[in-house]
């Protein structure tokens, strides 16, 4: 490739046809019949153009995707879960670095181009999954833009030396602090609030919390996370992943945590689950608050489901949100492109003229008919280069 690229005849964002220019990894002509001078051609056929899909919350460390068939035998609760992973690493020998690279190169070919994954940090594993994980985002840099949430799953209060390790990891090139249901799993939620902040304001990174907890309990995770935030100046670099107590709570309260998460400028990530109760994007979107989405675990040990596939994602909090119009599956598109991108802080990401190319081609219609649908990816682009073509990423997983 010649470091240039144009895209001739697409639709970004659905709109007419025009060519796109692509130099330097940035795009830097949109308009019809531009001249081809100097770059690789590409015929885009009319399709729609998008900027690559955020997998704003996901678990690379631990998919068992590339491996035969696992008979998921884990009990309901979330400690059970939990506990079930523990009991089955020893047996299933997981290679992180090559488990996590399969998985991302899944993401590529449908379309992703930067994944927040969250990896386990415990006593046990200690740093070994995150230096797997560290592994593929090196190996991948140029296909996908991978970043590290040095992630406490089996709790950090209650198994001491958790801390230390989370420390390790954030001077080793983690760039986001997480945390965990606060009062649930490690029973002192002003502890577990107090020492995560503490090392989001040490390295100056962003905050990621997994919130399970439901209704009232988890209401007041929510409103102590906010305050924090607001006494730290982290407004825009903290989440709430998941948030299911915002789907559990009577209106006078969810409105006061709306509101609260405005304020804040808190993110929620949400998956649109089928089995718990969940925020409404509708009521997010409304109130102000920054909506993304993500695959969470992809055929672990946790569930058999999952396929890395954000339009998909799409289809499925339209349908979990009962959206049905055009313009709502539209906003449905969004929360995983440019809702993904608010909430990550990703700089210069859309399709005008200066932005990174990152870039989808959708062989659809209309952008609803590409949620309705989960059309094919006729193209994948990261940073001007072309990394999957027709569903096929240049990169083997194996390789």
């Amino acid at each position: 490739m010649s470091g240039s690229l144009l895209l001739k005849s697409v639709r970004p964002g659905g709109g007419p046809a025009v060519d796109v220019r692509i130099d330097g990894g940035r795009i830097t002509q949109i308009g019809p019949e531009l001249p081809s001078v100097g770059a690789d051609v590409v015929d885009g056929r009319d399709a729609i153009a998008i900027p690559g899909f955020v997998e704003a919350h996901t678990h690379l460390d631990k998919t068992l995707w590339g491996l035969p068939w696992h008979s998921n035998q884990a009990g309901p609760t979330l400690l059970d879960r939990i506990e079930n992973e523990r009991r089955l690493r020893a047996p299933l020998r997981l290679d992180p670095a090559v488990q996590s690279r399969r998985q991302a190169i899944q993401s590529i070919r449908m379309g992703t181009t930067h994944i927040r994954t969250h990896v386990d940090i415990d006593t046990e594993i200690e740093l070994r999954h995150f230096e797997g994980v560290l592994a593929t985002r090196e190996r991948l840099r140029p296909y996908v833009d991978i970043e590290i949430v040095a992630f406490p799953q089996s709790g950090m209060l209650v198994r001491p030396g958790t801390v230390d390790l989370l420390d390790a990891a954030m001077r080793s090139g983690a760039a986001v602090i997480g945390g965990i249901d606060p009062s649930v799993i490690d029973r002192d939620p002003v502890r577990h609030l107090d020492t995560i902040f503490g090392l989001a304001h040490k390295y100056g990174t962003p905050l990621d919390i997994h919130l399970h907890e439901p209704n009232e309990l988890g209401a007041f995770a929510v409103e102590l996370i906010a305050e924090r935030t607001r006494a730290l100046g982290l407004q825009g670099k903290v989440m709430i992943s998941h948030a299911f107590c915002l789907g559990g709570v009577d209106e006078p309260t969810l409105d006061r945590l709306l509101a609260a998460l405005a304020d804040a400028r808190i993110a929620v990530m949400t998956t649109g689950p089928s089995g718990r109760p969940c925020p409404s994007i509708p009521r997010l979107r409304d109130a102000g608050v920054v909506v993304c989405s993500g695959s969470d675990g992809i055929r672990d040990t946790w569930g058999p489901f999952g396929n890395a596939d954000m339009l998909e994602r799409a289809t499925l909090l339209a349908m979990r949100n009962n959206l049905r119009k055009d313009a709502d599956l539209e906003a449905c598109l969004d929360v995983v492109t440019y809702g993904g991108a608010a909430a990550l802080g990703l700089p210069a990401y859309g399709t005008a003229p200066g932005s990174r190319a990152d870039l989808v081609l959708l062989d659809c219609e209309t952008l609803a008919e590409a949620v309705a649908s989960k059309g094919p990816r006729a193209l994948v682009v990261k940073g001007g280069r072309i990394v999957a073509r027709d569903g096929e990423c240049v990169v083997s997983p194996e390789s």
